[in-house]
């Protein structure tokens, strides 16, 4: 179920306050606790706050501070990308999101307002954010100055782009369509888009169209010389009063702004007769141009008079004041609650709020991004800390990926390897890291040396091993940090940096052993692709696993997959799809699916099916047209360590896909093999899985 909503626009202007404020009011109506987020928003002035955040948590009264109601501000953003930092923004505006998504029952989030005027790029961050949150979104358009097929092409445009990124869209908004257009523009809606988007057709309202005094104040950096309590009257139109007084008035509309050199007396006595007089339409304000301020005389009459409309002095001349009013552009503020109830009922007039309610918290996604699942990673070793041991201590990889865990306080760390030599090779690469924080420790000089050479002893005495061979054994680092996991003193080990696939986990497969009811000791990667994650098994430890050990690879990654958060659609990888294909090969893998099946009934499992058939939809259909697999394949079985290895890699490089692990499934406690060639962030994402598979999994 979704536990959140994406409120999208497309252009500036296009008034997705109205859906803001009545999404906000509605989920109130349905949901027990709600709240608000923006992951990026303007540059507030100094000492001010985002209007937007303040008027949705002012005005419902939600218990959100106000910082942890965004992310980052428009310059952060900025700065982030020029220094190369991009990856952060997303990976912060998570976690900012995250927070609030476990405090409340339900998120609004709002998109950015597109400040720079048609911005592409600020589509496609809203598009990505969206995507990375694993919301659906609703998008708002406006109709303003365009015809009808305009609108339409305009939403059915961005509606394809977000789906395109996997985003569900739940429906799409036309803002400020003309009256009477609303039949013609449904038919449109009808021919090209689907039925199971809503789509929502709201029309101009001109009071929300139009600028308050206060915003033409704050625009104009005017003095407000009279009436401050009337700055939330609305300009309904504006004009020049240049002309002779007799003439100006009858140029005079309902809620007009006048705008007048602050030295023309006839003008402002005239409009002040003229708003109390009941044969002429009421004045919403006065502006004096050219910094000029009325005579003493003038000012005491207006002091005089019950004024309903404030009077405000501008520095600027009066074509210039003109210009400025006609460009500003119409915000809901907090204390304009005229606005804000307009904006409310306006959309519980127009929008099926029961059905929209309904579709928007039934919702649920499919999808797992890339940054969403490194997101959940580190959440869920943060919940249970674990103690995770490192024999390869002096090589810069593993140092750099401990000093980010242990900044991130997601796992306590042991090193193996000579104290002196480790922290003079630390200091030397200028490495963060705090040594109180540490423990390193060498095998021969262990206090538990001699109790861990007994132990080893002990339970390889049967395989001929003495005690000679045992201490020979536990001064191997390898031997020595899985010791420490089988006698509790680590949760789990990470190594292969340096060392082989063999030189790892040999000790664990002698004295750890594994799980009762397990055979095979198998591995999966973790394939982070643009748009989803994969789960590749076997790449790392079986050559030529027969059917039985296939089929059990196949369960166990499965059930791999399940526990990290994906949803496992296995797909047996093979040369053919189907029954097309015949040979040695084809038949180990099909015999294999048919164990799985017969074991595990309930799992979703497709074999023998080729790798395009697998991943890809439209081949996928073409193919196996009733698979519930193909071309929605999450689990990735392949035959062999030849193919699997090699196709892992070509992935990894081919697509620049972030691989993580191998994880190797099927231990009593975990022990994880890095790749030679492995990076900081293999080192530090492979850390992080082996602190989960600790938490018991």
């Amino acid at each position: 179920m979704s536990k959140a909503i994406y409120i999208a626009t497309i252009e500036p202007n296009s008034g997705k306050s109205i859906v803001v404020l009545g999404m906000m009011r509605m989920l109130l109506g349905k949901v027990a606790r709600v709240g608000y987020f923006r992951p990026i928003i303007d540059d507030p002035a100094t000492g001010e706050v985002d209007n937007h955040i303040n008027t949705v948590i002012s005005h419902f009264e939600l218990d959100i501070n106000f910082k942890k109601a965004y992310a980052y501000t428009r310059s952060e953003v900025l700065q982030k990308y020029n220094e190369g930092r991009s990856g952060e923004i997303i990976d912060g505006i998570i976690t900012k999101y995250k927070n609030l998504e476990e405090k409340f029952d339900f998120v609004l989030v709002e998109g950015t307002d597109f400040s720079d005027e048609g911005s592409i790029i600020e589509f496609d961050i809203n598009v990505i954010i969206a995507k990375n949150l694993g919301i659906p979104a609703v998008i708002v358009a406006s109709g303003l100055d365009k015809s009808n097929k305009e609108i339409v092409g305009n939403l059915k445009l961005a509606y394809d782009t977000f789906n395109s990124k996997d985003v569900e869209v739940l429906a799409v908004v036309a803002n400020k369509v003309t009256q009477g257009c609303e039949e013609e523009l449904e038919q449109i809606f009808d021919k090209d888009f689907a039925n199971e988007v809503d789509r929502i057709i709201i029309p101009k309202i001109n009071s929300l169209l139009n600028p308050t005094i206060k915003e033409i104040v704050n625009e104009l950096d005017g003095n407000v010389l009279f009436g401050k309590e009337y700055l939330n009257n609305q300009a309904g139109s504006f004009g020049v009063g240049a002309m002779q007084l007799r003439n100006y008035l009858t140029h005079l509309k309902e809620n007009s702004l006048v705008i007048t050199p602050g030295d023309r007396a006839d003008i402002i006595l005239g409009v002040l007769q003229a708003n109390i007089s009941d044969n002429y339409p009421k004045i919403s304000g006065i502006i004096l141009t050219g910094g000029i301020i009325p005579e003493q005389s003038i000012l005491k009459l207006i002091e005089g008079v019950s004024l309903s409309f404030p009077i405000i002095a501008v520095p600027s001349g009066t074509f210039s004041i003109t210009n400025r009013i006609g460009a500003i552009k119409s915000k809901v503020y907090l204390d304009n609650l005229q606005k804000i109830n307009t904006s409310i009922s306006t959309f519980e007039k127009y929008v099926n709020e029961d059905r929209l309610a309904d579709r928007m918290i039934t919702f649920k996604s499919d999808g797992l991004t890339p940054r969403m699942f490194q997101y959940n990673l580190l959440r869920r070793a943060l919940k249970h800390k674990k103690h995770i041991v490192l024999p390869e201590g002096s090589d810069e990889r593993i140092l750099r990926a401990t000093s980010r865990l242990l900044a991130s306080g997601v796992v306590d760390i042991t090193l193996i390897g000579n104290k002196k030599k480790i922290k003079s090779k630390i200091i030397q690469l200028d490495i963060p890291i705090d040594f109180s924080k540490i423990n390193i420790v060498f095998p021969t000089e262990s206090p538990l040396f001699d109790k861990y050479v007994q132990t080893f002893y002990e339970l390889r005495k049967h395989k001929n091993v003495n005690l000679d061979m045992a201490k020979d054994m536990m001064a191997d680092v390898s031997y020595f940090g899985t010791m420490m996991i089988y006698m509790g003193h680590a949760d789990g080990m990470v190594s292969g940096a340096v060392h082989t696939t063999q030189h790892t986990i040999r000790p664990a497969l002698q004295f750890i052993k594994t799980k009762p009811g397990v055979k095979v000791v198998s591995s999966v990667f973790f394939m982070c692709l643009e748009d989803r994650v994969s789960v590749f098994g076997d790449c790392a430890i079986n050559p030529n696993p027969n059917a039985e050990e296939l089929a059990e690879i196949a369960i166990s990654s499965s059930e791999s997959a399940a526990a990290f958060g994906i949803e496992p659609k296995v797909a047996m990888l093979s040369y053919s799809s189907g029954n097309s294909g015949k040979g040695e090969d084809v038949e180990t893998v099909r015999t294999a699916t048919t164990i799985v099946k017969e074991k595990r009934p309930d799992l979703k499992i497709e074999g023998p099916i080729q790798y395009d058939a697998a991943v890809d939809m439209r081949v996928g259909q073409s193919k196996l047209p009733e698979s519930e697999v193909a071309g929605q394949a999450s689990v990735l079985i392949f035959p062999d360590l030849n193919t699997g290895n090699n196709t892992y890699k070509a992935v990894q490089r081919e697509t620049g896909a972030l691989a993580i692990g191998p994880m190797l499934q099927g231990l009593n406690k975990p022990v994880n093999d890095l790749s030679r060639g492995c990076t900081e962030d293999d080192v530090y994402n492979t850390v992080i899985i082996t602190a989960i598979q600790a938490q018991g999994l």
